[in-house]
């Protein structure tokens, strides 16, 4: 049985990219635009890897994992968190608040499915 994955990611193209680039690796991507709807989803879809965008509106990717992370019932998802604004420490703040891996924009494709083949 294929693998689910949940992308949470506002930026079409990525969030295009990263689900392409997923079924071509035969992983069923669920994708998620809004992170205000990302709990919700991965409540009703128990993902076996949630792939996380940091920097989007309304909710920062940051919270999203935090938010993850304290409920019981949804922590031991993995989540890799990728974004573009990596600022001096920002991976440690990010790992620190549960993240399981970090991937920095722009995506290598073969570190990107290597990372998703480790975690899922």
């Amino acid at each position: 049985m294929a693998k689910r994955v949940l992308v949470v990611e506002d930026n079409e193209l990525n969030l295009k990219l990263f689900c392409d680039l997923l079924r071509a690796h035969d992983y069923v991507a669920e994708p998620v635009r809004d992170g205000r709807h990302a709990v919700g989803r991965t409540r009703e879809t128990m993902p076996d890897l949630i792939v996380m965008d940091i920097q989007m509106p309304h909710v920062s990717g940051f919270e999203l994992i935090v938010e993850l992370k304290a409920d019981e019932a949804l922590r031991a998802i993995p989540i890799m968190a990728v974004t573009a604004y990596a600022g001096r420490g920002d991976e440690d703040r990010i790992r620190a608040a549960g993240a399981d891996a970090y991937v920095s924009k722009p995506i290598s494709l073969m570190r990107f499915v290597e990372c998703v083949r480790a975690l899922a």
